[in-house]
């Protein structure tokens, strides 16, 4: 049994030895403009600043019941992990944020106001099921997907 695998009815499997998953806790990003991603995730997505360990170069954001962890490449935790991202290698495909209330055009409308461009409003398959969705790329290229609740079942 794959970890994290659904069966037929939609219903979360457990691991052998009951491993259960119980959602995203938190996901890092390695960033060249810590600026730029503060900015962006705090000013247009509407993250919270939760804790900074300048030490180790960990800028830690509050994301829902979630973190996102930004790493300058050039700090301690960043140096560790190879080259920069970049255009022509990224740090991940997409992530995805769910997002309550989901108002579309508001969303919209929101990023675009901070010169974001989004792709347009689809309907995709996530955790909860299909449903609406936005994806919006960061300033360093970082693909992010806004859900909205899945669609009513027929």
């Amino acid at each position: 049994m794959r970890l994290g695998a659904v069966d037929g009815k939609g219903e979360a499997m457990t691991a052998t030895g009951g491993l259960t998953i119980a959602g995203l806790d938190h996901l890092v990003l390695r960033v060249t403009d810590l600026t730029a991603m503060m900015a962006f995730y705090t000013g247009v997505l509407g993250c919270s600043v939760e804790k900074i360990q300048d030490n180790l170069g960990l800028y830690q954001l509050r994301a829902g019941s979630a973190l996102i962890d930004l790493v300058p490449v050039d700090g301690p935790l960043g140096q560790k992990g190879g080259a920069a991202p970049g255009p022509e290698g990224r740090n991940l495909d997409h992530f995805c944020l769910r997002v309550e209330p989901f108002d579309a055009d508001s969303i919209v409308a929101q990023l675009r106001a901070h010169g974001a461009d989004t792709a347009p409003v689809a309907s995709r398959y996530g955790a909860e099921g299909q449903g609406p969705s936005i994806y919006v790329s960061d300033p360093e290229g970082n693909v992010v997907e806004l859900k909205g609740p899945p669609d009513p079942a027929p």
